[in-house]
């Protein structure tokens, strides 16, 4: 690299790119009125929620937000960085990617990563070529033939050997340059006398690799059963931050292109030990607890990650930390299940006795993140008694609000309500206030009163609307039947400027069903929302949990095939006053039935008034 790539480079670049062609070249891409549509390649879905818009050069997906240009879409798609993406849009645009000089120091920096790079690479060919050639390296080949592992398999890895003796890769590079780039990569190390030797002596290497199939540093296991530790990891380098990157994953992402899921398991050989036998999307972290950044790059691959862990104690422990980092990653449509080992087992050799189809059985019945974790609540609460109910509740609270607002976060809380017999708004009343976090484009606070009584979307079906909440699940499903207000929530998220001529009271005035008041949430958070972008505004709106209730609306054919003309805005203006005039016409006779359902069930909350209006509005009904 030369240097920086010059922003109006950058800009121009975008410019000249036909994201279609981009995004078309990946995924299967058809025309629906002004957009083109696909089946999200960033989360689980079975109706297209992908949009991508030729005019604006942007792509966005109505179910999980995923939104960018076509550079965004490279390094998200193909797991590009932000430079070969670059350099993919030039070649397509049939442009050279020019540079602009940078600083001496930033060069020699860049010079170092790149050499850092080359010599780490270099030692992996020198402890492959161990492996085969040292004379004492018998043993060791015995114990990877021992462990059922073919040549492909060792060569897929680049698992090689390091010969023991304290200065062989000294003598193999034969360069005090390198002498010094090798402490810098940690492949040596020096005492506190100031000797330098070998860290690796030896030991079965594995080698691990970025994203790229670079060698960034190594994982060695010992061969003799005295020395300790069992398995000793490069340092942090300039090069590798082991709370960043996981074994394996280079190599599973080479194997496999569509990922149901991955595994993350403990150690270099279960990884190798599972590809061997055809479980090729297992990963290992490296030496440390599963860490955020882990979970936000394995869900960039999958919706679903599988962690595996020895049924001990131990295991169970480190279970629960990857239970608390993977809680707050957690969208809707992601999952996280458990797979704990039998006793004495591991992942190597399990599936050396169980082979593939027995292996993946058990990955299959893994246990899922919502039982783990309402398992691990009660092993420290007493639910058979009130007070160890009052105590779940306690310490369900810290484990919850770490999830993100939306579905999941409301099915837990459905789950603790029904653990404990209390209404979810009983619950929340007892945790602290769960308001969504309202900043304008600015990044000024925006006054939340409108939605601080809407910790859930309602659910629109009439004969719910006073007996309780349904299954998020089904909300989507049940609204695209609703008719009148799916088509004025479709032409408030097209065009969510019309929000702003909408007088709010009239809606206010409807009778308070599930249905109306979904309308009214919508129509008032709109009129605070950035109204210049249909995708900003409908991101507000998922702010406040209503993406899974609102994206079946947000892609549904009437929306995007109702015109391709000018007046489509005001052809959609003209509709919704068109819907409100006659859901106001209709208020009446909504009321009635919803009182007339309460008394008829001797609803004890009816009121005096509410009996009433009732008496009245029967009295008119009859005339």
């Amino acid at each position: 690299m030369a240097g920086l790539i010059p922003n109006d480079f950058i800009e121009q670049l975008l410019d000249r790119t036909d994201i279609l062609e981009v995004i078309g070249n990946r995924i299967e891409l058809k025309k629906k009125g002004k957009d083109h549509w696909a089946c999200c390649p960033f989360h689980g879905e079975k109706s297209p929620s992908f949009s991508v818009n030729p005019s604006k050069q942007f792509y966005y997906c109505f179910g999980c937000g995923e939104s960018g240009t076509a550079l965004k879409f490279l390094q998200e798609f193909d797991k590009m960085n932000f430079v070969e993406a670059i350099e993919e849009l030039a070649r397509g645009a049939g442009v050279e990617v020019p540079r602009e000089e940078v600083s001496a120091q930033a060069k020699q920096k860049q010079q170092q990563r790149r050499s850092l790079h080359d010599l780490l690479g270099s030692c992996s060919e020198y402890f492959a070529h161990q492996l085969y050639q040292h004379a004492d390296a018998k043993p060791v080949q015995d114990y990877v033939l021992g462990r059922g592992l073919s040549e492909e398999i060792v060569q897929t890895f680049q698992i090689g050997f390091a010969p023991d003796g304290w200065n062989n890769l000294s003598q193999h590079f034969r360069n005090e340059q390198t002498d010094s780039e090798l402490l810098t990569t940690g492949m040596l190390t020096q005492n506190d006398k100031g000797r330098i030797y070998d860290r690796f002596r030896n030991r079965l290497m594995f080698p691990i690799r970025d994203i790229r199939g670079r060698v960034i540093a190594f994982g060695g296991r010992v061969m003799s059963p005295d020395e300790k530790p069992k398995y000793l990891n490069s340092p942090e380098t300039p090069i590798f931050h082991k709370g960043q990157e996981l074994y394996g994953l280079y190599e599973a992402r080479k194997a496999v292109k569509n990922f149901d899921n991955i595994i993350i398991v403990e150690g270099y050989m279960d990884v190798v030990a599972l590809a061997q036998h055809g479980v090729k999307n297992a990963v290992a972290t490296l030496g440390t607890a599963t860490s955020p950044t882990h979970i936000q790059r394995l869900f960039k691959l999958t919706t679903e990650i599988i962690f595996c862990f020895d049924g001990d104690n131990a295991g169970k422990r480190a279970a629960i930390r990857a239970l608390a980092n993977t809680l707050p990653e957690l969208k809707d449509g992601q999952q996280a299940r458990f797979l704990f080992l039998p006793d004495g087992e591991d992942p190597d050799s399990l599936v050396r006795k169980e082979g593939f189809e027995g292996f993946m059985y058990r990955a299959k019945q893994a246990q899922s993140l919502p039982d783990f974790l309402f398992q691990h609540l009660q092993t420290q609460a007493d639910i058979s008694r009130l007070d160890g109910k009052a105590r779940l509740v306690s310490i369900a609270r810290g484990w919850i609000e770490k999830v993100p607002e939306g579905i999941f976060r409301q099915l837990l809380l459905g789950e603790l309500s029904n653990l404990v017999g209390l209404p979810i708004e009983q619950i929340i009343a007892n945790f602290e206030p769960l308001t969504p976090k309202l900043e304008q484009a600015s990044g000024d606070p925006q006054d939340a009163s409108s939605v601080t009584q809407w910790p859930r979307t309602p659910a629109p079906d009439k004969g719910l609307a006073q007996t309780g909440q349904i299954g998020a699940a089904r909300q989507g499903a049940l609204l695209v039947k609703i008719g009148y207000i799916h088509r004025a929530l479709a032409w408030l998220i097209r065009f969510p400027q019309l929000a702003v001529n909408i007088d709010i009271e009239r809606i206010r005035r409807l009778p308070p069903q599930n249905d109306r008041l979904l309308l009214l949430t919508v129509t008032e958070l709109l009129q605070k929302a950035p109204k210049d972008n249909l995708y900003y505004a409908f991101d507000y709106l998922c702010q406040h949990g209503l993406r899974e209730t609102l994206s079946p609306i947000a892609t549904s054919d009437y929306l995007w095939l109702e015109g391709a003309n000018e007046d489509e805005q005001e052809f959609g203006r003209q509709e919704l006053e068109k819907i409100i005039t006659g859901l106001t016409l209709r208020a009446p006779d909504d009321e009635y039935e919803i009182l007339k359902k309460r008394a008829l069930a001797l609803d004890p909350s009816l009121t005096d008034a509410e009996k009433q209006r009732y008496r009245e509005l029967l009295k008119k009904t009859k005339q």
